[in-house]
C-alpha cells in the first residue's frame, strides 16, 4: 500500500510539473498584463496574513535572534544539496547546487553615487568610487534545463574586486560578493524549513514541499510564483536580495537591481514551437552585441524590527515603511561573453556573500548558513572538476582558450 502511494504521489507531481510546462510557454500572452493588474495587491494579501500573528520580540535594528535548531538543518541542507549535485553531474562536469544553469558571466563597472546621504555612507559606499565587477545570471538549480522548461527564477550575483580592506572570509582578500535572485522574499522563511525543501528536491518532487498538506506552505507558493515566470532576459529584470544584510554598526538594508535599460525580450517558438534551449543566453549576447546596459542598486533601510524582521526571509519589508533609495550604478558594456574559456572561468569562480566587509556582513540564520553551505558547496565542486580556487582579478583575458591574466598589471589593492 505504501508503494502504491508513493508511486501516485509521484505521478501527480509529475502531472503538476507538466502544467507547469505548458504554462510557461502560454505566459508571455497574459502574464504581464496580469502583473500589473494582481501582483501587488495578492503579494500585500499574503504579506498580512503571513504577519498577522507573528509575536513581538522587542529586537533592535539589525539584531539577530540564534536558533538551537541551526546546526543541524544546516548538515542536512548541506548533504541533500551535496547528493544532488552527485546524481545530477559527472566528475569533470559539476555545475552548483543552487542557481545552477549559467546564462552568462559578464564584465561590468560598479560606480558608487556622489552625496548619498550619511546614514548610507558606509563600508562600500563610504566615498564615490567605481570598481571592476563580473556579474553571473543565472537560473534555478539543481539541474540544467532547456530554459523554458526551468521555473521561471533567475540570479544576478555581483563581484567586486579591487575592494580594500578586511574581509570576512580568507579566502578572497579583495572582493565584494552580493547575490540576488528575482523573487522579493525567498522560497523558504528560515533554515528549519529549507532543510524540507532540500530532502523533497533530492527525490525530484519539490512542489510538496509546498503542497504537502500535513506541512503546507502555501504562502510562500503564492508569493514565490507572483514572481517566478517565464523569464525573458537575464540583463532586463529587476533583482533582490532576499535576506538582510549590514549596512554599518546596528542597521540593517535589503538591496535590489533595477534594470535601466530596453533589451530584447524575443522568444522564439511560443507557445507550441522549439525554443532554443539557451534561448536566455542568446538573448543576452543579442543584447550585448547591439548596446551597453546598466541596472541601478538600491537599498532599502529596517526601521520597524517586527515588520521588518532579520531572521524570516518569506517577509517582504513594507516599501510605507522604508522607500528604496539609489545607491549606485552598474554599467555593463557591450561586450562578447559566451565563449568556452568565459563560461569555463564562470563554472570555477565561488560567490558567497561572506566574501565581504564587516560593515556589509549577512544577517539572519539564511545567511549564516550560507558561509558554510556555499563554502563547502564550492569546495566540492571544485574538486570533482579537478580544479584550484583562484580569486579573480577583473583582469582576466579570455582569448587564448582558457582565462589569462596579463602579467605587467599590479595586483589589486596594491593601488
Amino acid at each position: 500500500m505504501i508503494a502504491i502511494l508513493i508511486a501516485l504521489r509521484r505521478l501527480l507531481h509529475r502531472v503538476l510539473e507538466g502544467g507547469l510546462h505548458i504554462e510557461r510557454r502560454l505566459e508571455p500572452f497574459f502574464r504581464p498584463q496580469l502583473n500589473r493588474l494582481a501582483r501587488e495587491p495578492l503579494a500585500r494579501s499574503v504579506q498580512r496574513l503571513k504577519t498577522r500573528n507573528r509575536p513581538h520580540q522587542g529586537l533592535r535594528p539589525a539584531e539577530e535572534t540564534f536558533f538551537e535548531w541551526e546546526e543541524a538543518s544546516l548538515e542536512t541542507v548541506v548533504d541533500e544539496m551535496r547528493e544532488q549535485m552527485n546524481r545530477h553531474f559527472q566528475p569533470g562536469a559539476f555545475e552548483r547546487g543552487g542557481n545552477t544553469k549559467t546564462h552568462g558571466l559578464v564584465r561590468a563597472t560598479f560606480t558608487v553615487y556622489d552625496h548619498l546621504p550619511e546614514h548610507l555612507r558606509k563600508g562600500i559606499f563610504a566615498v564615490q568610487r567605481s570598481y571592476p565587477a563580473y556579474i553571473r545570471y543565472a537560473g534555478p538549480g539543481p539541474d540544467v534545463p532547456e530554459d523554458i522548461r526551468d521555473v521561471g527564477f533567475g540570479s544576478m550575483s555581483v563581484k567586486l574586486m579591487d575592494v580594500p580592506g578586511p574581509k570576512l572570509m580568507d579566502e578572497e582578500k579583495h572582493t565584494q560578493d552580493w547575490p540576488a535572485v528575482v523573487t522579493p522574499t525567498f522560497v523558504t522563511p528560515d533554515v528549519r524549513e529549507n532543510a524540507k525543501l532540500q530532502y523533497w528536491s533530492t527525490i525530484d518532487e519539490p512542489l510538496w514541499y509546498f503542497l504537502n498538506p500535513k506541512d503546507s506552505h502555501l504562502l510562500d507558493f503564492i508569493m514565490q510564483s507572483l514572481w517566478n515566470e517565464t523569464q525573458y532576459n537575464p540583463l532586463g529584470q529587476p533583482y533582490y536580495s532576499c535576506v538582510p544584510y549590514l549596512l554599518g554598526e546596528g542597521q540593517a538594508m535589503q538591496f535590489t537591481y533595477v534594470p535601466l535599460t530596453e533589451v530584447t525580450r524575443r522568444i522564439r517558438g511560443v507557445p507550441f514551437g522549439r525554443v532554443p534551449p539557451n534561448y536566455l543566453r542568446d538573448n543576452m549576447v543579442e543584447t550585448l552585441r547591439e548596446k551597453d546596459v546598466e541596472f541601478e542598486m538600491r537599498v532599502q533601510i529596517q526601521t520597524d524590527p517586527h515588520l521588518m524582521p532579520i531572521e524570516d526571509a518569506s517577509i517582504q519589508w513594507p516599501e510605507s515603511l522604508s522607500p528604496w533609495v539609489p545607491v549606485a550604478r552598474i554599467h555593463i558594456p557591450r561586450q562578447q561573453f559566451d565563449t568556452p574559456a568565459q563560461m569555463a572561468f564562470a563554472r570555477n569562480l565561488r560567490f558567497n556573500p561572506w566574501h565581504t566587509l564587516p560593515e556589509h556582513r549577512p544577517l539572519g540564520n539564511q545567511s549564516r548558513a550560507r558561509r558554510r553551505l556555499y563554502a563547502e558547496l564550492a569546495t566540492h565542486r571544485q574538486r570533482m572538476n579537478c580544479v584550484a580556487h583562484t580569486e579573480p582579478t577583473g583582469r582576466e583575458m579570455f582569448d587564448h582558450g582558457v582565462a589569462v591574466e596579463p602579467p605587467d598589471k599590479a595586483a589589486p589593492g596594491s593601488h
